[in-house]
């Protein structure tokens, strides 16, 4: 699909039975544009991150540019300094997660964890995320170990199979923990409402 066809396709998707449609049509279904014509090569791919969480197949996606050939937010190309998008969509792991992050709020509360103004700010913008379903490791507070090596295993994994380690390229793979489907639907409905307002207003 060209950034044309997609502008066109994604103008008159009006209903949230459409949006759906759509989303499933072309964020989650078949090989994705870095990949084009090597399926086998993405089954291995995604294989590495099922083997590596314990997680399922379906459960792997690529998505942002590295799908479409080019973003599908900001229309533009995907390039060499382009990373691979992974969306991973597994209720347990999310919820492994979950049970962290609800004993570390609650520490907060009691204020058996103090918090500096910054590492407080960078809580809250990674709560902003975690209540739509969507876990950013990047985004964790860095002031427990056990989210240091979270986001220290979580950034080791996904460096094994970049630039060039694995099959998508000599490229940075980066990836997001969705908590289901559904949630990561959710959120890449609210970005065609957004995509629609920004095409609508050029």
């Amino acid at each position: 699909m060209t950034v044309e066809k997609y502008k066109e396709e994604i103008l008159i998707v009006n209903s949230d039975e459409e949006k759906t449609t759509f989303i499933q049509k072309y964020f989650f279904n078949g090989t994705p544009y870095v990949l084009n014509g090597r399926d086998g090569d993405f089954y291995h791919f995604a294989k590495k991150i099922v083997d590596n969480f314990e997680i399922n197949y379906q459960d792997i996606n690529i998505v942002g540019s590295s799908r479409f050939g080019f973003s599908p937010f900001r229309f533009t190309e995907f390039t060499y300094e382009s990373d691979i998008d992974v969306a991973i969509c597994n209720e347990n792991l999310f919820e492994k997660y979950f049970k962290l992050i609800c004993d570390y709020t609650y520490k907060l509360r009691l204020k058996e964890i103090l918090l500096r103004k910054d590492q407080y700010n960078q809580y809250i913008r990674f709560l902003k995320y975690f209540s739509t379903g969507w876990m950013r490791p990047d985004l964790l507070p860095q002031n427990t170990t056990e989210f240091k090596e979270i986001k220290e295993n979580w950034d080791e994994f996904f460096l094994q199979i970049s630039y060039g380690k694995s099959e998508v390229g000599n490229y940075k793979v980066k990836a997001g923990l969705f908590k289901n489907q559904e949630y990561a639907e959710k959120y890449y409905k609210t970005s065609i409402t957004n995509v629609q307002t920004k095409l609508k207003n050029y």
